[in-house]
């Protein structure tokens, strides 16, 4: 299996849809050994949050000289973005070797008149033989839904099984109440592991509570409240929580706050089992963490930032942040959205801020809703609205429309399958202007 075979094959996997339950995926580990079963993992789930307290804690643990190993959904820029050891992404090589390696094993339980595997069944899969392989001493993981039935959730070895904000989404799937999303959610606790929450709704956090109590399970609350000492900023903030003073963050948003401390209860609760974080590791940590597509500066003059929020709750929480930092300057929005989310809601709790707004369509052909709905959808409440026949157009519109005016702030959200095109887009743009005025300086 080349590259080429190997991206076509995760293009073929996508007939399968998405399918809840661990039946398949654990037959599927069976037949490959049970890597999952050599490996420690933190587990998060939720719906907002996830990636960043991912990567605050991978970062800090490689920081403390751990081998780390990150599994993440869905990626950005590049599929093998999903697979990373220490911040690096596995090898087209390393890829094909692994996807060959579960192919078999999926070929072989269709022979036997089992299920096929989905693609994110094989993406896992593929995830614990590659941190196997790589010898990680820990694997920080999020669930792709929910969190009972995902197969993430074939796990046993969990040493933290941590929950980012949950809130309304997946609804079809996880259950039409906060109480139903969270127990689905509050699957991956495991016996006497730990727990580590952000403060939630108080249906939610009763429901966390008591399944961490039937499992035995050590319950703590990352409770952003006690954060002191917060200076927000786009380059840089800093906060003070507990024994932790003045720690920095280059991650803007007021909402990373909240996960840098999540993030914060968790590598406590390592090192209550053992994992030693000095102090300086975990500032420098802190401060190198990055991730893309979250309230993501990728565009300087004008200012553009890239934002996945793509359902109710991240939609609040990217109104707060325009609000806060971008009072009185003029905002025009790209959005794409899959037709499948709270598109209305989104757009209800943005539209206000912005002067424009841009619609594309996402690159999902089952899922995506079309620009020209969304622009629909988006009139209803907005009069100034166009629709863009590709992310590329949609970039170049958002730069004409802004055109000298470096208080123009262009922010493109929702759906991340859009967002990782149009960051290469506006960099390679970026790029160009750069060695044109390079040029010219040197005339």
């Amino acid at each position: 299996m080349n590259y080429r075979e190997a991206m076509e094959y995760i293009d073929e996997l996508q007939q399968y849809g998405v399918v809840m339950g661990l039946t398949t995926m654990q037959e599927l580990c069976a037949r490959l050994g049970n890597p999952q079963e050599q490996l420690k993992f933190v587990h998060i789930a939720g719906t907002n949050g996830k990636g960043s307290v991912l990567a605050y804690v991978s970062t800090v643990l490689q920081a403390a000289g751990y081998r780390v190993g990150r599994f993440i959904s869905p990626a950005v820029k590049d599929f093998k973005e999903q697979f990373q050891v220490d911040g690096r992404m596995i090898t087209q090589s390393g890829l094909c070797k692994y996807l060959e390696l579960v192919r078999q094993a999926a070929d072989g339980m269709v022979a036997e008149g089992l299920s096929h595997p989905t693609v994110f069944e094989v993406e896992t899969a593929v995830s614990f033989l590659y941190f196997l392989d790589k010898q990680c001493d820990i694997v920080v993981q999020e669930t792709g839904m929910g969190g009972a039935l995902d197969s993430t959730n074939v796990v046993t070895n969990t040493l933290a099984a941590v929950f980012t904000s949950i809130s309304m989404d997946h609804m079809s799937v996880l259950g039409d109440s906060l109480e139903k999303i969270a127990a689905a959610k509050a699957g991956i606790i495991k016996n006497r592991c730990y727990v580590i929450s952000a403060k939630q709704q108080p249906e939610a956090m009763k429901v966390l509570r008591q399944s961490a109590l039937l499992r035995k399970a050590k319950f703590f609350t990352a409770d952003v409240s006690r954060a002191k000492n917060i200076k927000y900023g786009l380059t840089k903030q800093s906060f003070s929580y507990d024994k932790y003073k003045n720690l920095e963050i280059t991650m803007p948003g007021q909402f990373q706050i909240e996960n840098a401390v999540v993030a914060l209860e968790t590598l406590a609760a390592l090192e209550r089992q053992g994992y030693s974080i000095p102090d300086d590791k975990l500032r420098s940590g802190f401060l190198q963490t990055k991730w893309k597509g979250r309230f993501d500066i990728i565009g300087k003059q004008p200012l553009f930032i890239a934002d996945g929020a793509h359902n109710e709750d991240a939609s609040i929480k990217l109104a707060e942040n325009i609000r806060f930092h971008f009072t009185n300057r003029t905002i025009i929005y790209i959005m794409g959205m899959l037709k499948d989310k709270e598109y209305d809601k989104v757009i209800r709790n943005t539209f206000e801020l912005a002067k424009h707004i841009i619609t594309v369509t996402p690159p999902i052909a089952d899922r995506a809703m079309h620009a020209y709905e969304l622009a629909q959808a988006v009139r209803e409440y907005h009069d100034s609205v166009t629709v863009a026949g590709s992310v590329q157009e949609a970039v170049e519109m958002a730069y004409l429309l802004a055109g000298q005016d470096n208080d123009c702030v262009i922010i493109a959200f929702g759906s991340l399958s859009y967002l990782g095109g149009l960051i290469d887009v506006v960099e390679h743009r970026d790029t160009i202007r750069r060695d044109s005025h390079g040029r010219s300086e040197e005339n």
